[in-house]
């Protein structure tokens, strides 16, 4: 039995899969929950440009987000995750609208925006998101935490909410996948 159990933590640290040495167990309710019953959660925050801001203005966020960094009383991990940007219902109403306009200056204006539109589908453009992640065992210490991110940034001036499953895919691939999207759902390892 015991033979066994180092095989497999050999054959683990050996692995060329990070699937097999990621402590990741499952992804649900908008944690991810580890192999030693940990969780890791935290807030998705919506990203704002301050710098087209006045100058008040922007001093006054980066102010409220100094005190809230340092009212933080626990360990946390800021991520910057991108993710690829779908603009195929976009592109498809442009074709609808094309289809249905006799204005030949509309018409043109409509197939500029769809050129530019497949331009970015064809460079792979993204979107950065921002995350605020920590890791906890107990359920009310996560809300407790969940909320008071929520708060204080919103003290900032900057909104925020709770990470969801698909979030937490979209950070593993771009950790694991080089930002590749996986379609065989979530990285699953054995229990030791």
């Amino acid at each position: 039995m015991k033979d066994s159990l180092t095989n497999s933590k050999a054959t683990k640290v050996n692995s060329k899969y990070s699937e097999d040495w990621i402590p990741v167990n499952n992804i649900s309710n908008g944690t991810i929950i580890l192999n030693n019953k940990y969780k890791v959660t935290g807030v998705k925050v919506k990203p704002r440009n301050i710098f087209i801001l006045d100058f008040a203005s922007q001093e006054n966020i980066i102010i409220g987000l100094k005190n809230f960094y340092n009212m933080i009383d626990f360990e946390f991990w800021l991520i910057a995750a991108d993710r690829p940007v779908d603009i195929t219902n976009y592109i498809a109403k442009l074709q609808l609208l094309y289809n249905s306009t006799t204005s030949p200056v509309v018409r043109k204006m409509i197939n500029q925006d769809m050129r530019k539109a497949n331009s970015f589908v064809d460079n792979k453009v993204t979107d950065t998101e921002y995350y605020i992640l920590f890791k906890e065992n107990n359920n009310d210490l996560i809300q407790k935490k969940i909320r008071t991110l929520i708060t204080g940034l919103s003290n900032c001036g900057l909104e925020a909410t709770q990470t969801s499953n698909d979030d937490l895919r979209v950070i593993l691939d771009n950790f694991l996948n080089s930002g590749m999207h996986t379609s065989f759902g979530t990285v699953i390892t054995d229990e030791f």
